[in-house]
């Protein structure tokens, strides 16, 4: 695979984790602290935890991929 092709993948890859994180860092606290309906803040904090624990798997998946385009860089991948 040609160097280019690795570094746009890459790219790619932090493309799509920066948002993730940038939610999770922003969004999901904003929300945990202003719900929409009052009555039912209670029951967002089960959904906001879940929402973290699922975030966990797909930063480690970014980062496995992340890794591999490393490895085909230096071509010790396969």
């Amino acid at each position: 695979m040609k160097r280019g092709t690795t570094i746009f993948l890459k790219l790619a890859v932090l493309l799509i984790g920066v948002p993730i994180l940038a939610l999770c860092i922003f969004g999901i606290p904003w929300l945990a602290n202003n719900p929409v309906n009052p009555n039912y803040a209670g029951a967002l904090y089960p959904i906001v935890i879940i929402m973290y624990v699922s975030v966990i798997p797909f930063i480690v998946a970014l980062y496995q991929a992340f890794r591999l385009l490393s490895y085909i860089d230096k071509n010790e991948a396969f």
